[in-house]
């Protein structure tokens, strides 16, 4: 039984609704969230039987492929199946016309109309100022007007850089008059920096953002704005969040918590302050009445700002969010929300405006004895740390990954990398899954998952010579990064491979070997002896490269040919690894890999352009 493009892509919208955060995966708490929308209390063995009925491989979370057999099998009238059921009560449809080929072929699209209004109001904020946007700024808030905004893929980069300032190298993107292949390129540049960042970008091409397809736009605008709001909310922007220890607690323990969790603790910190009695647990259905918004909006408000509890005493719910709300603007915090947001408790766009409040006012005094006495070099994240890191996310690994070491303890997202490597070397069942972490004995059951982790990077012979699951498990920096390096090389090696046809792993001089000779044929002066190679420092030979694979993309007049400093060396650095990106190679490496010289990541920048140069091919 198979499916056309369009029925495909509606099932794909179908999956979009219950997978909350785009990674890929629907998890039991993702099919609570959709259920209790709709005015459903199911309990948690439910919803996990209905997991059961179509999780083939068993990890315990539904992936694509798993929902599209679901649905095959429904086709075929062969069974029914309780999550297929609530997927079909879950459709909220709001149709958009003209943008999309499924549009043009009668297709109605499936697409939060709250999520596009909140998103064109915080693009229109965040890129105000922009003089290369002009002409598209303000977006206006008709059903179409966020998907042409973002038709030429500039906004996006735009935004991509307003997330994570410095990802994008403007003078890569193609500005002025363009036509469907510059438009091509951006969005081209815009994926891969996305995807550079963190951001999940599985089964979304350039096309589909060219077309405006309403619900991977939607997704994909989430993901950057999730990840730059949530870039602030650590201790190295803030040190003052060790206030939020609790007793008996250590900085480890908050550098455990996800971004979310700081949130709630923040939220219920100033409740705290201000003396009210309510917590919150949730920013769904604990904040729908807006008594707790309105708490601590007046109590994380400067003292000049003007701000009061009066919302209190109106007691329509939504009339009440809304003078909330108005509370909420007088310090500049009204993004994300509308009042029908706050009292249906939508989860997105109520933790995006959590989020923005703590960023603009997290009103966070040090205690009066002071902070705990450390070294914020000793908990900030690296700059390999974070490139791992957004690598792991851009595969849609599952949950998200906060904090490299912490959120690799219990084994599974490194299981899920290496079955990205090699598709079936992991034998889930094998696997232990967040279930039984929370039974008796759910740190041996971890530990358990950690060295299944070893036995495989020993089955694809890895170097892991003294690395047992116990330092997986306890965290050991030093250890940990020596695997997630090699599963980097790994997955960028195999990826390689598949598109060259090779029989057997590609080698490093073969890489190297490709580059001389692409380089030759290009009639470029620039050669390599290794990805050691000083001349890399310059980006020369990485810039030529690009140069070869898409003749005439490279403007040379941007190029600093012979770099004599280091602001010269990290321009022509940045130029590079925009470009590698613009002409299709999924590059993590940043700028200061190749400025230092780091053969690690270098290695993965020639690797990739290797994979592209085959791919075209």
């Amino acid at each position: 039984m198979s499916f056309t493009a369009a029925e495909i892509e509606e099932i794909r919208v179908q999956f979009d609704q219950f997978d909350a955060d785009r990674n890929g995966h629907i998890t039991a708490s993702e099919i609570k969230d959709v259920l209790k929308a709709l005015g459903e209390e199911t309990p948690g063995y439910k919803i996990r039987d209905m997991i059961r009925e179509v999780d083939i491989d068993e990890n315990g979370t539904v992936e694509f492929d798993e929902f599209v057999k679901m649905y095959e099998k429904v086709k075929g009238q062969k069974k029914g199946f309780k999550l297929a059921d609530t997927a079909e009560k879950a459709k909220s449809i709001i149709t958009v016309g003209g943008m999309s080929a499924a549009s043009a072929e009668g297709t109605a699209h499936s697409f939060s109309e709250e999520e596009n209004l909140a998103f064109v109001d915080w693009i229109n904020f965040q890129l105000a100022e922009d003089v290369d946007l002009k002409k598209d700024l303000p977006i206006p808030e008709d059903a179409d007007g966020l998907f042409r905004a973002v038709h030429d893929g500039i906004v996006l980069c735009k935004l991509i850089n307003s997330s994570i300032p410095n990802t994008v190298d403007e003078r890569a993107i193609n500005k002025g008059k363009l036509n469907i292949y510059t438009i091509h390129e951006n969005q081209t540049l815009a994926l891969n920096s996305a995807s550079s960042i963190g951001c999940n970008i599985v089964n979304i091409g350039p096309e589909d953002l060219v077309e405006g397809k309403p619900h991977l736009v939607l997704g994909l605008l989430w993901q950057v704005i999730r990840i730059g709001l949530f870039a602030k909310i650590s201790l190295q922007n803030n040190p003052n969040l060790a206030v939020l220890l609790e007793e008996g607690e250590t900085l480890q323990d908050l550098l455990a918590l996800s971004p979310e969790q700081i949130l709630l603790r923040w939220f219920n910190y100033q409740l705290g302050k201000a003396g009210h009695p309510r917590r919150v647990s949730n920013f769904t259905s604990d904040i729908k009445d807006s008594e707790c918004y309105t708490v601590v909006i007046d109590q994380i408000a400067p003292a000049d700002a003007g701000t009061d509890r009066s919302p209190l005493q109106i007691q329509d719910p939504e009339k009440r969010a809304e003078a909330m709300l108005k509370q909420a603007d007088k310090i500049g915090c009204r993004k994300f929300v509308r009042p029908k947001n706050v009292v249906k408790g939508h989860q997105r766009l109520n933790l995006a405006f959590v989020a923005n409040m703590f960023n603009t006012h997290p009103a966070l005094d040090p205690p009066e004895d002071g902070l705990p006495d450390f070294d914020l070099g000793d908990f900030g994240e690296t700059r390999e740390e974070k490139t791992f890191r957004n690598w792991m996310n851009s595969l849609g690994v599952n949950p998200f990954v906060s904090n490299l070491y912490q959120d690799l303890k219990d084994g599974l997202v490194l299981l899920q990398l290496f079955d990205k490597i090699q598709p079936g070397i992991v034998d889930w069942k094998r696997v232990n899954d967040k279930e039984s972490f929370k039974k008796l004995g759910g740190a041996m059951k971890k530990l358990e998952n950690c060295n299944y982790c070893v036995d495989l990077a020993q089955k694809l012979r890895f170097s892991v010579v003294g690395i047992g699951g116990e330092d997986i498990h306890q965290g050991n920096k030093t250890l940990t990064l020596a695997v997630v390096w090699q599963l980097m090389r790994a997955y960028t090696l195999s990826v390689l491979q598949k598109l060259a046809g090779s029989s057997k792993p590609i080698e490093d001089k073969e890489i190297v070997e490709w580059t001389n000779k692409t380089l030759e044929v290009g009639k470029k002066d620039s050669r390599i002896t290794s990805f050691k190679d000083s001349s890399i420092q310059t980006s020369i030979p990485v810039i030529d490269i690009v140069d070869c694979i898409k003749p005439g993309s490279i403007k040379y007049e941007l190029v600093i040919i012979a770099p004599s400093t280091d602001e010269d060396l990290m321009s022509n650095a940045k130029y590079a690894i925009s470009m590698c990106r613009k002409v299709g190679a999924r590059v993590y490496a940043l700028p200061d890999d190749l400025k230092e010289g780091n053969h690690k990541m270098v290695m993965t920048v020639f690797a990739c352009l290797m994979a592209r140069s085959v791919g075209k091919k």
